[in-house]
């Protein structure tokens, strides 16, 4: 799975030009202010997230022990993803990431229903993790309105993404910087305990393993279970393939981002399931409940659940600033290609696209008037919206991946800085465990109905597609349509 950067000439990729800095104007360039430190972090930063710290004990009580099983399945697929977008954003950086790909591979339809379908789900996304954030808030300050807490957070982080792609890049740096230490020092505790050199403490050894019904207690169909589970854990990580088109050097920034999240996620996922799996009795976790909770209570941490809710409430901010970034930076690139609106285009003299920030923000604060009128019922509503289009964007990074790399290789093979070995098995690895996956939703009566949500979605954009496709639906292209299109060499 390892990439191979290898020597091209300086045309083998085109580059972000720098903003204008004569003001605003429709066919503005994003920024360059992201440094290799802001991507590596954002890499990490976008798969951490409360599904892990919150998620994962509903996966413990689907699967017992062996949902690490399930983890380690849903990590390689994951990361299989990573490393085919990482390629791709080496060799061709875009803002639209794999809408970009997708519809230099498949056709303009196919990029046009990627992007808005990754726009919808994020923006969802972010009146998800608003709402719950400042449920947390709430909680610790009930005479503050929750509406209150939702309202200046959503804020900020508006502002913050109005002002500079510098300005995330840092917020994003410390979040995910607080999240690693978190699971570090959760790690290093976990290990010292089941070392049994943890005063106070007596080492479970293999019990919780092997005993309370072995290590599959709930038979093997509960893997799949698991599975199904924690995979939608993994969501978030094509951001860092957007941010890398606003970088400085983006062949080596990406590269050296992917290759470093790669084996540092698999150690937090799995090293931290693998304590918790060792530390705490399959059938005692509760599904709602933090099992990383669980743990500390009985290591005797004082004040476990405080520290986790704080934890849980960055995953929860850090995620919304990124989705924010994310939806803001697609909803540019579908304007640069003639798919959105014009004026999404226009750039701050920082290349900052803040009316495509504004757009992306604002179902956020839409939603903050929906769960002031209806209180613990549009969160969920919400998520089934998002259902398993994470899945769909997947499939649609593996299958662009399969066609641009043998396109490439075989038009410009020079333009080629960076290699996934292992292509195309790996490639069709990802395809054939990707539709597996969705195989699976649909034969699931809990997560059919998230499948059907998704599915419908897809219909919907790609019968929009078709009608733009046609003479009298056809779009005038936007003035900053070249910039995300693929050189003549490339083509």
């Amino acid at each position: 799975m390892a990439a191979q950067a290898t020597k091209a000439p300086a045309s083998a990729g085109h580059q972000p030009t720098t903003p204008e800095t004569a003001g605003p104007k429709e066919g503005g360039e994003l920024g360059n202010g992201l440094r290799p430190r802001h991507l590596t972090m954002l890499a990490l930063g976008g798969v951490i997230g409360a599904g892990l710290f919150v998620g994962s004990g509903t996966g413990l009580r689907v699967a017992g022990p062996a949902i690490i099983v399930s983890y380690a399945l849903a990590a390689g697929l994951a990361l299989l993803v990573m490393r085919m977008l990482g390629e791709l954003a080496a060799n061709m950086p875009a803002s639209g990431s794999f809408s970009v790909y997708a519809e230099r591979a498949l056709g303009k339809w196919a990029g046009f229903t990627a992007g808005w379908l990754y726009w919808w789900v994020t923006v969802i996304a972010i009146a998800i993790e608003l709402i719950a954030a400042s449920s947390i808030l709430h909680q610790w300050l009930p005479a503050v309105p929750q509406w209150t807490f939702a309202l200046v957070a959503l804020a900020v982080f508006t502002i913050a993404n109005m002002l500079s792609v510098a300005s995330f890049g840092e917020a994003e740096f410390w979040f995910a910087g607080i999240k690693v230490a978190a699971i570090i020092a959760f790690l290093a505790l976990g290990v010292t305990a089941m070392c049994g050199a943890l005063p106070g403490v007596h080492s479970p050894g293999l019990d919780n393993i092997t005993g309370h019904g072995g290590f599959v207690p709930q038979g093997w169909n509960s893997i799949v279970a698991g599975l199904l589970a924690v995979v939608f854990a993994f969501g978030g990580m094509e951001v860092i393939t957007m941010a890398a088109a606003e970088s400085g050097d983006p062949a080596r920034s990406v590269t050296k981002a992917v290759n470093s999240a790669i084996w540092r996620i698999s150690l937090f996922y799995l090293g931290s399931i693998a304590v918790i799996v060792a530390l705490l009795p399959w059938d005692s976790a509760e599904p709602g409940r933090s099992p990383y909770v669980a743990v500390l209570d009985r290591l005797g941490v004082p004040g476990a659940g405080r520290l986790i809710e704080v934890v849980v409430l960055i995953a929860l901010l850090s995620a919304m600033n990124a989705n924010l970034y994310g939806a803001s930076r697609m909803a540019h690139s579908l304007a640069a290609r003639g798919d959105a609106p014009r004026a999404l285009l226009r750039t701050s003299r920082r290349g900052a696209p803040r009316l495509a920030v504004a757009a992306s923000a604002a179902f956020g604060f839409c939603s903050i008037a929906l769960d002031h009128a209806w209180p613990e019922r549009i969160l969920p509503f919400l998520a089934k919206a998002m259902g398993g289009a994470m899945l769909f964007m997947w499939l649609t990074v593996a299958v662009a991946h399969l066609v641009l790399r043998r396109r490439l290789e075989r038009d410009s093979p020079e333009a080629l800085v960076v290699r996934m070995r292992g292509y195309p098995y790996l490639s069709w690895t990802a395809v054939v465990g990707i539709v597996t996956v969705l195989v699976l939703m649909a034969l699931d009566v809990k997560a059919r109905g998230q499948l059907g949500w998704s599915a419908l979605l897809v219909l919907v954009l790609l019968g929009i597609a078709a009608v733009r496709s046609m003479p009298f639906g056809s779009a005038p292209k936007a003035r900053g349509e070249l910039r995300d299109q693929p050189r003549p060499t490339r083509s």
